[in-house]
């Protein structure tokens, strides 16, 4: 049931020419498998996608250490086919400052111009994992609507990668969209994720933001995670590896590993658009947060 995924394609860390080459060989594979992939550089690649029964891939970023003070990146990964952007991760960057970052700075002047050429180039500006400044500041600075594409409300439960009312309201005003994500940080404790918790965020985010302005931002693969030892032991490593490097937010844990395990299966948004109707969702509503408002603002940017 999905037609499209923003697949973050290079890696927190990744420099210019990692970046490069990671979207290269994503290009190689969709072109190797022309029958069941496709790139999307605009929303009519969407819909084919939808008539043809291709998944559609959508080259994203959730960093910027591929970008330098020139700037002349953002013209070469555009080229390349790259439509989403992170204005940071969890620390400080070039463009802004990460939700992790020791300093309460926003977006930096180096920031500011990049905000002007995506928005010249039609690149969706996505504000996930900044802090308070760098959110507030890069949704000011934007002409074009921004997304907050995986995230959770601190009203619901307070945690550095959620993001407050004041914010989520911003967004909506501007046109923007919120995507929840099925995360860790959605609820402390040590227990497994629930579907009931996900519903507390995505409710509460409709209420703030409004029906228009919510989507589902799972922050996961499509592929549903065989959770075993080797995988375990694969999530120790990498948690323990995120923590050295400074990029690990509160919660992240082998322990409880950052998926809902009713929703662990590869129809997982129809099953939320199943447990939203059950919930009293009208069919209006739910058509537009499991995917109708994000291609809203992505026909409208791209």
């Amino acid at each position: 049931g999905i037609t499209a995924i923003n697949m973050t394609t290079p890696y927190p860390g990744d420099d210019f020419p990692a970046a490069v080459f990671k979207i290269s060989r994503l290009q190689q594979l969709i072109s190797e498998n022309p029958q069941d992939l496709a790139l999307v550089r605009t929303t009519a690649d969407i819909d084919h996608c939808r008539t043809t029964g291709r998944m559609g891939v959508i080259i994203g970023f959730q960093s910027t250490e591929m970008f330098d003070a020139s700037l002349e990146g953002v013209d070469t990964f555009h080229g390349l086919g790259a439509r989403i952007v992170q204005m940071s991760y969890n620390g400080a960057g070039i463009l802004g400052h990460g939700c992790l970052s020791e300093r309460q700075d926003g977006v930096t002047e180096t920031g500011v111009r990049a905000i002007a050429r995506f928005n010249a180039r039609g690149m969706l500006i996505d504000a996930s994992h900044a802090n308070k400044a760098t959110t507030a500041e890069t949704i000011l600075h934007s002409i074009s609507p921004v997304l907050i594409s995986h995230t959770g409300c601190n009203e619901v439960y307070r945690h550095p990668r959620n993001n407050d009312d004041k914010e989520l309201r911003a967004l909506a005003d501007r046109g923007g969209v919120a995507g929840i994500y099925l995360m860790p940080f959605l609820e402390g404790g040590t227990g497994e994720l629930t579907v009931d918790m996900l519903f507390r965020h995505l409710e509460h985010a409709i209420r703030v933001c409004g029906e228009d302005h919510v989507g589902i931002g799972s922050d996961q693969g499509v592929k549903p995670v065989d959770d075993g030892p080797e995988y375990r032991e694969r999530l120790r490593a990498e948690v323990e590896r995120r923590k050295a490097a400074g990029i690990s937010a509160p919660g992240e844990s082998a322990d409880r590993p950052p998926f809902i395990p009713a929703l662990n299966r590869p129809d997982r948004m129809s099953r939320i658009a199943v447990q939203m109707a059950d919930r009293g969702f009208s069919p209006r509503v739910i058509d537009k947060v499991i995917g109708s408002n994000f291609y809203r603002v992505m026909k409208e940017v791209w």
